[in-house]
């Protein structure tokens, strides 16, 4: 009999496997945090902001209380700043109505997905669901199915397929940490496969070991970013300088954040551009606008 995929990942794990904070708590608040964090965030930046975010709100009841601007100041620099008004908004229902205790549950509250209730579920509450996302598809699929570059229509076989993943003793909760590590040090786009734990198992090692596989040129489809005229970054890169400006200056006038956002500022190209993003984070609720100035929140 073949060992257990869910084995050969946790002895590989307690070897190679990443020391990160949030794998030494099973506080699901932490757990919560360093999810939103780590959402279109490498984990090298959340690391930085991960102990501040604590050092400021300790507790679901902290955060719960905050205010926009308090939890926009403790979150800039980090990016996607939707995320930390996101993160205050479940912690004041979770304040109110108590902790979920399944990933049915977690998913009623606003801004939590399948994703994140499963993660949640996995390693605060050890409960032996799966949280699927591209790594964990990446290498289960490839593994159990032999699909070089699975698509997100697999997600519901690899569920279909959870005993065949979790061994059902032991720390099965610890096995998804396992596939992160591996889909990010091994089970990459053009994976090492000789180095692979899993070779012996995977079903796509000896497609590409002999070579044959054709690779694409993007694993995933990026999304389309909104991006003015010549402009060497995305619109979001400019509105995080907005806000990272106001944080800084508050009060700061509208006609003068330009040039301190973009070395290359034309007033009569750009300015309506400035408007029209200083306009989308007040809908966001990011910013304030009194009187062609800019503040945060209250």
């Amino acid at each position: 009999m073949s060992p257990h995929l869910g084995n050969l990942l946790l002895h590989w794990y307690r070897k190679h496997g990443r020391d990160l904070p949030w794998r030494h708590t099973r506080d699901p608040y932490h757990i919560l945090v360093s999810e939103i964090m780590l959402q279109q965030t490498q984990v090298s930046r959340g690391l930085i902001f991960y102990e501040r975010w604590f050092k400021r709100f300790p507790t679901w009841e902290s955060l719960a209380k905050a205010t926009n601007a308090q939890v926009i100041r403790k979150w800039a620099g980090l990016g996607y700043n939707r995320r930390a008004l996101v993160l205050r908004d479940i912690a004041r229902q979770i304040a109110k109505d108590g902790i979920p205790e399944t990933p049915e549950t977690w998913q009623h509250i606003k801004g939590i997905g399948p994703y994140t209730a499963a993660a949640i579920s996995a390693f605060a509450l050890h409960q032996r669901v799966l949280p699927i996302d591209t790594n964990i598809r990446r290498v289960l699929g490839r593994t159990l199915f032999g699909i070089p570059y699975p698509a997100l229509a697999l997600d519901k076989k690899i569920i279909q397929s959870l005993d065949l993943v979790l061994p059902k003793r032991g720390a099965f909760f610890d096995v998804p940490q396992a596939l992160f590590d591996l889909a990010t040090s091994t089970c990459i786009k053009v994976p090492i496969c000789s180095s692979c734990p899993l070779r012996t198992v995977c079903k796509s090692a000896p497609k590409f070991l002999s070579g044959h596989v054709l690779v694409p040129k993007a694993m995933i489809k990026k999304a389309k970013e909104s991006r003015h005229r010549n402009k060497t970054y995305p619109d979001r890169i400019y509105r995080g300088r907005i806000l990272e400006l106001v944080c800084k200056h508050p009060g700061v006038f509208l006609k003068t954040i330009g040039p301190k956002i973009d070395p290359h500022f034309d007033q009569s190209l750009d300015q309506p551009w400035i408007i029209a993003m200083t306009k989308r984070l007040e809908k966001d609720g990011l910013v304030a606008i009194k009187k062609n100035r800019l503040f945060l929140p209250t």
